[in-house]
C-alpha cells in the first residue's frame, strides 16, 4: 500500500518503530527500586492476532462510499481499520493489548478533495453513519475513538490526502495548507521559501495542521510564536449544513469571531480541509541557555518575571525538582542526572542575530536576579535534540510493566502552587489506593502574561486492571484540577476522556450554546459523537 493511504506510526506504540529505545539499566533499577516494578507483563500482540469488531458497514453503503471517493479509497480490511481505531493515549495503548475483540471503525474513508468530504457528510447524514475526522493520530484523549453514538456504523475519514501547500504570501507572512499537511511537511514546503511556521508540538513529527486546529495545539516554542490558534488567520470547514469559510483580513469588528466556533471544536461541527496561518521568515541565529533554580517557587517567579516583563525567549520552560533529579528535560540520560538538585529551566531564543541576542541578554539579567545559575548550552541543547522523543520512553516503560501517562492544565500564577500540589496528592493517593507508589513529576510547559501550564508525567507500578487502574488516577486528577480553579486541558483537546468536566469547564448555559451550533452545523448528530459536548 503506497505511504498515502497508511499513517506513519505502529499500530500499538507511539512514532516509529525504529525510533523505539529499550529501557536503560539505570531506569530499570530507577523503577524496581522506587516503584517495585520487576517484570514485564508480557508479550505484546501481534497485529495477525488481533481480532476486531466485524465492519458494521452494508455492501450498500459501502459502495456508495466507494463510488465518492474512489475505490482504493474506501477500505473496510481489518489493518486499515485497526490503524484508525484510536489515538495514542496510554488508555489506547493498554486497549491494544487486548487479544480482542476490539473496537474499529467500520470502514476508512480517505477523500481528495473538498467536493469529496462535502458529498460523504451528505450521504452519511441521510444514512445515519457516524464519521470521525483523522488528521495525524496522535490524539491522547480519546478523540479519535470509533464512537458509534446512536448509530449502526461509524467510518473513519481520513484527510492525509489535503498534503498541499495551497497559497504562499511571502508579503503578508501568510500560508495555506490543506489540512492533512504533517508538521515536518509545513516545515519542508515553508522552507522551501525561505520561512517556518514554528509550531513544534511533540506530536509534531506526526500530528497534521488540521489536527493542530481541531484541537487548539500548542508548541513547545510558543513563547516565541504562540498558540496554534494565535498562528490561524483562516480556514475552511465543511459542515452536513454547508461549508464555512472563515477569516478575511489580520482583525475584524465584524461580530463574533466564527472562526472560535472551528477552532478546537474537535470535528464535532464540521471538517477543517484547509487553514490559513501566519508564518515568519526562518531565524538567523539560535542561542541556547540552561539555568539552575533552587526550587520550583524560586523558578516560577523567575518564569514569570521575564514573562510579564516581556524579554521574549522563544522556548521557556521549568522542571520541577522530581523531574530534574531524573533527568527528563532532556531524555538524553533519563535516570542519570547530571545536575546537582534544584530545577533546570530551559531558555531559547530565535530571529535576526541582534535580536537574538538582545532577548538573550535581558532573560539573562532576569534570570540572575531571580536567583538562577547559569548552566551554560549543553542541557538547552539536549533539550531540543530530544523534544520529540518522550513518548518512546512510554511506550518502553508500558513493556516493562509500569504505568505511564502525562496531562496538563493550566491556572493564574498565583494559583500555580495550590493547583501542583492538588493533583500531585490527588494521582499519589489514587495510584496508591490500586496497590503501587508514583512516581509525579511536572513542568511549566507554556507561560502566558497572567499564568502557566502545568505538564505532569506520572509513573507508577500496573496493578490489577491497568485500564482501570489510571482512569481512577485520571479522574482524581481532574476532579482536583477542577477544584482549585484551573482548566481541565490547555493543549491536550477535550475528546472523550475529559468530556465528563466540560460543564465545569464552561456552564450549563455554555452546554447549551455548544449543543445549539452542534444542531446547527451537524442536524443528524453524525460528526464525532461522544466528543467534546456533554
Amino acid at each position: 500500500m503506497s505511504a498515502d493511504v497508511l499513517p506513519p506510526m505502529k499500530w500499538n506504540a507511539w512514532g516509529d518503530p525504529d525510533h523505539a529505545k529499550p529501557l536503560s539499566e539505570g531506569i530499570r533499577s530507577l523503577l524496581a527500586q522506587a516503584l517495585g516494578v520487576t517484570a514485564s507483563p508480557g508479550a505484546e500482540l501481534d497485529i495477525g492476532q488481533v481480532r476486531l469488531h466485524p465492519s458494521q458497514l452494508t455492501e450498500v453503503h459501502r459502495e456508495a462510499l466507494a463510488a465518492i471517493v474512489g475505490p482504493d479509497h474506501c477500505r473496510v480490511a481489518d489493518h486499515d481499520r485497526l490503524l484508525r481505531a484510536g489515538g495514542k493515549s496510554t488508555l489506547d495503548l493498554l486497549r491494544r493489548k487486548d487479544s480482542g475483540p476490539q473496537d474499529a471503525p467500520d470502514a476508512v474513508l480517505l477523500p481528495g478533495s473538498d467536493d469529496d468530504v462535502i458529498e460523504i457528510l451528505r450521504y452519511c447524514s441521510q444514512h445515519g453513519i457516524a464519521v470521525v475526522p483523522f488528521g495525524g493520530g496522535t490524539s491522547v484523549v480519546g478523540g479519535l475513538d470509533p464512537l458509534r453514538g446512536d448509530f449502526d456504523a461509524v467510518v473513519s475519514l481520513d484527510l492525509r490526502r489535503f498534503d498541499q501547500l495551497l497559497d504562499f504570501d511571502e508579503v503578508s507572512g501568510e500560508a495555506e495548507f490543506g489540512a492533512g499537511v504533517t508538521g515536518p511537511r509545513a516545515e519542508q514546503l515553508l522552507g522551501e521559501h525561505g520561512f517556518s511556521l514554528g509550531h513544534f508540538p511533540q506530536s509534531f513529527e506526526f500530528a497534521s495542521l488540521g489536527g493542530y486546529a481541531a484541537t487548539r495545539s500548542s508548541g513547545q516554542d510558543s513563547a516565541g510564536y504562540g498558540r496554534f490558534d494565535d498562528m490561524i488567520r483562516g480556514l475552511r470547514a465543511i459542515t452536513p449544513a454547508g461549508v464555512l469559510d472563515l477569516g478575511r483580513a489580520p482583525q475584524s469588528a465584524a461580530g463574533p469571531d466564527l472562526r472560535e466556533l472551528i477552532v478546537g471544536s474537535e470535528g464535532v461541527f464540521g471538517i477543517i480541509t484547509r487553514v490559513r496561518v501566519r508564518v515568519h521568515p526562518l531565524p538567523q541565529a539560535t542561542r541556547y541557555e540552561a539555568w539552575s533554580f533552587p526550587d520550583f517557587a524560586t523558578g516560577t517567579a523567575a518564569l514569570r518575571a521575564i514573562t510579564q516583563t516581556g524579554t521574549g525567549p522563544t522556548v521557556v520552560r521549568l522542571s520541577d525538582e522530581a523531574e530534574t533529579g531524573v533527568n527528563l528535560a532532556t531524555t538524553e540520560s533519563i535516570g542519570d542526572n547530571q545536575i546537582t538538585g534544584g530545577c533546570l529551566a530551559i531558555t531559547v531564543f530565535e530571529g535576526t542575530a541582534a535580536h537574538a541576542e538582545s532577548r538573550h541578554a535581558e532573560t539573562r539579567a532576569v534570570m540572575q536576579a531571580h536567583g538562577g545559575t547559569s548552566l551554560g548550552e549543553a542541557p538547552a541543547q539536549a533539550w531540543e535534540r530530544g523534544r520529540f522523543n518522550a513518548p518512546y520512553l512510554r511506550d518502553a516503560l508500558l513493556a516493562e510493566g509500569a504505568l505511564c501517562e502525562t496531562l496538563e492544565t493550566a491556572t493564574d500564577w498565583s494559583n500555580v502552587p495550590t493547583l501542583k500540589a492538588a493533583v500531585t496528592e490527588a494521582l499519589t493517593s489514587a495510584l496508591a489506593e490500586s496497590g503501587t507508589p508514583a512516581l509525579v513529576l511536572c513542568h511549566i510547559s507554556h507561560v502566558y502574561p497572567t499564568g502557566a501550564s502545568l505538564y505532569f508525567t506520572v509513573v507508577a507500578g500496573q496493578r490489577g486492571n491497568p485500564v482501570d487502574q489510571w482512569r481512577a488516577a485520571k479522574t482524581a486528577a481532574g476532579n482536583a484540577i477542577v477544584a482549585t480553579g484551573a482548566t481541565i486541558t490547555h493543549h491536550h483537546a477535550v475528546g472523550a476522556d475529559h468530556r465528563p468536566w466540560m460543564r465545569d469547564e464552561v456552564g450549563d448555559l455554555g452546554v447549551q450554546v455548544l449543543r445549539a451550533v452542534k444542531a446547527t452545523l451537524d442536524p443528524a448528530g453524525i460528526l464525532n459523537p461522544g466528543k467534546l459536548i456533554p
